[in-house]
């Protein structure tokens, strides 16, 4: 297999993980604000701090998950093909 075939598997894994990591911080806002939604910046109605913990929370969500998918991609093409995506 040639490395070009990584990038379309990287990205299928990539959105695939933004759609994990979407649904488990909208579980966890729930959990946490007991509010169906978190607040937007724009919220007019929201304090700075409700924004900026909100912000936080999905931007750790996003950056774990994110980071779990292209090293499970990473393994697995190289379980598949022999070699790791990363080397020249």
């Amino acid at each position: 297999m040639k490395k070009t075939l990584y990038k379309p598997l990287n990205f299928a894994v990539s959105a695939l993980g933004g759609l994990v990591a979407g649904q488990v911080f909208k579980l966890l806002w729930q959990r946490i604000a007991g509010e169906d939604d978190a607040p937007n910046a724009t919220d007019k109605h929201r304090g700075w701090q409700e924004i900026l913990i909100a912000a936080a929370v999905q931007g750790a969500i996003f950056g774990a998950v994110k980071a779990a998918a292209e090293r499970a991609g990473a393994v697995g093409y190289e379980k598949a093909s022999g070699e790791w995506p990363g080397d020249d």
